[in-house]
């Protein structure tokens, strides 16, 4: 019985040898979930960040054998993780860069009931525009305290109605469409990374730059404090400082000690006449004339 070889198609042998190439030439290898992502969001990374990454959406099964067959070490333990829809991002850029401009490029949507926030979500105290009716029920059911003055509802005041990690639910949904807020944040996410033989996930590629900026204004800070305080000449800024309160010092020990030169002179003057003026009037007090 004569048996069939089974042919590939042309196509999905294309996509296995680009594939393959990508991950030969280039040192970092992402995936990123393709959840909630637009294919616009898609286009525009790839107009806008070309010479700097390639992207590539495979199947699974391509993407296993694929990445299987290239030599790399630990580069199999991605393999075994991969579930569910991805982009493929080749790059040599640094992944905590990668993961910067991914979260730049985020968009904000419409919640849905069953979506799970990733920031606590508030509605804002004011005028909402909206006429009083049965959407007073879903202001209620979400706990948003309003009252109705000039024929419009108006929250009394900031409400948070979900936390990081809650799920929305249908009514929640609704308010928040007839309220204009977009809490879900769209666009790619990295799911896992290889680089530098190292399997890594999102949070390990995660910078808080809001964070990161106030550590580092007040390590400077501190640096700085501790440089004057020990009188160290670390910079430039140090050594003004130092400069001038070595300055201040020494004038107002000279001053103490009457000691005259050009810049301590008036000063000296000045309080010898307050002095002398200080000795006439007691003089005057105790009946001595001048």
């Amino acid at each position: 019985m004569a048996t069939v070889s089974k042919q590939y198609p042309a196509k999905k042998v294309k996509q296995l040898n680009k594939l393959m190439a990508l991950a030969q030439k280039y040192h970092v290898i992402a995936m990123a979930n393709l959840t909630k992502v637009r294919s616009t969001q898609i286009m525009e990374m790839r107009k806008s960040m070309r010479g700097q990454l390639e992207l590539l959406v495979v199947k699974n099964k391509i993407a296993i054998k694929g990445l299987s067959q290239i030599d790399r070490p630990n580069l199999k333990s991605l393999t075994d993780s991969i579930k569910g829809q991805y982009l493929y991002i080749f790059t040599d850029m640094n992944p905590f860069k990668l993961n910067l401009m991914l979260e730049r490029n985020k968009v904000l949507l419409p919640a849905k009931a069953g979506d799970v926030t990733t920031d606590a979500i508030t509605v804002p105290a004011g005028n909402t525009g909206l006429a009083p009716g049965p959407v007073l029920s879903e202001f209620k059911d979400c706990k948003v305290i309003t009252k109705i003055e000039g024929g419009s509802i108006w929250v009394t005041k900031d409400t948070i109605v979900a936390q990081p990690g809650d799920v929305i639910t249908p009514r929640l949904a609704s308010l928040l469409s007839k309220l204009n807020i977009k809490p879900i944040k769209a666009g790619l996410t990295l799911s896992l990374i290889y680089w530098n033989n190292m399997i890594l996930t999102s949070k390990d590629v995660h910078i808080d730059i809001v964070q990161f900026t106030n550590d580092f204004i007040n390590a400077a800070r501190n640096a700085f404090n501790l440089s004057v305080s020990s009188a160290y000449p670390a910079n430039k800024e140090v050594t003004t400082v130092l400069l001038v309160d070595s300055v201040t010092k020494a004038l107002s020990l000279a001053t103490k000690a009457n000691y005259v030169t050009k810049d301590t002179a008036e000063t000296i003057l000045k309080g010898a006449e307050l002095q002398a003026y200080a000795i006439l009037q007691l003089a005057k007090n105790k009946g001595f004339s001048e």
